[in-house]
């Protein structure tokens, strides 16, 4: 597909948070923060990076995306659909029973969704797992796996890390939405996380920061990061609920919805952003 100059990410980033305040205001549940926060990454990934064929989703030479913090999923969604996996109609039954666009992704249920998400820290087991197996099969792709700072706190995530440094897995590129919060309030209060940069580095991992709402910054990270021959932790330095004033940095927005009026203020800032 055609990729993408940075205005052009920017303009859809922006249109992927208004998809983002109209679901999730329609299904009147979810996750509206983290998902506003990595809508410029997901616009870099989907239309400059990843490397993936949306009329063949089964390409086996694609790019994979696993969505960790699968909580986030209207991003992911909303991403997809605008990259044409599916029509953009159907992101209004997001959460609705027996739909497709459930609040966690589910593998099959839709094209582009590559794992099931649910508790925590399983993803970037299941990314480590995937990136094993691509050299195995001696294939070229990139595992890319989304985790939250956040989850974190999770034992899994760090058994996952020391097998990737084990396993020299240079295809696995591990993205982490650094807002520093969580669903109770802030991650250096419920659980400190220190230097992740300092952890991972002493599980063998290369280690890069970034600002997450800066689209030429997200570019040329990512683009290195595939680059480089071991595994890569990108520190994306991210604003839960980013583009709308009254969301940004604001844990109540973690697991809330948009009622009508703030669905409108919402709509009209995003609008406005320059």
């Amino acid at each position: 597909m055609k990729e993408m100059n940075v205005a052009e990410l920017k303009t859809t980033a922006d249109t992927i948070r208004q998809d983002i305040i109209k679901m999730l205001h329609t299904a009147g549940s979810g996750h509206t923060g983290g998902s506003l926060g990595m809508a410029d990454i997901f616009a870099v990934l989907y239309f400059k990076i990843l490397k993936h064929t949306p009329l063949q989703p089964e390409n086996p030479y694609r790019d994979r995306l696993v969505l960790s913090n699968g909580h986030i999923c209207p991003v992911l969604y909303a991403a997809l659909a605008r990259a044409e996996y599916f029509p953009l109609v159907k992101l209004k039954n997001l959460r609705k029973i027996n739909n497709a666009l459930q609040g966690h992704p589910h593998l099959g249920s839709l094209p582009g969704i590559e794992t099931s998400s649910g508790p925590l820290g399983q993803g970037i087991s299941q990314a480590v797992g995937m990136a094993i197996a691509a050299l195995i099969n001696k294939q070229h792709h990139h595992i890319f796996c989304i985790t939250s700072d956040g989850e974190h706190n999770e034992g899994q995530v760090w058994e996952a890390v020391m097998s990737a440094h084990k396993y020299k897995l240079n295809n696995l590129i591990n993205i982490i939405d650094y807002n520093g919060i969580q669903i109770d309030g802030l991650t250096k209060h419920i659980m400190p996380l220190a230097s992740l940069k300092q952890k991972y580095e002493s599980f063998g991992w290369h280690v890069m920061e970034m600002n997450g709402h800066d689209i030429k910054k997200i570019i040329t990270t990512l683009e290195k990061a595939k680059k480089i021959k071991k595994p890569v932790a990108v520190i994306a330095n991210t604003i839960l609920g980013k583009g709308v004033s009254f969301m940004e940095n604001q844990y109540s927005w973690h697991g809330l919805a948009p009622n009508e009026k703030e669905k409108d203020r919402a709509l009209k800032e995003i609008q406005n952003a320059k």
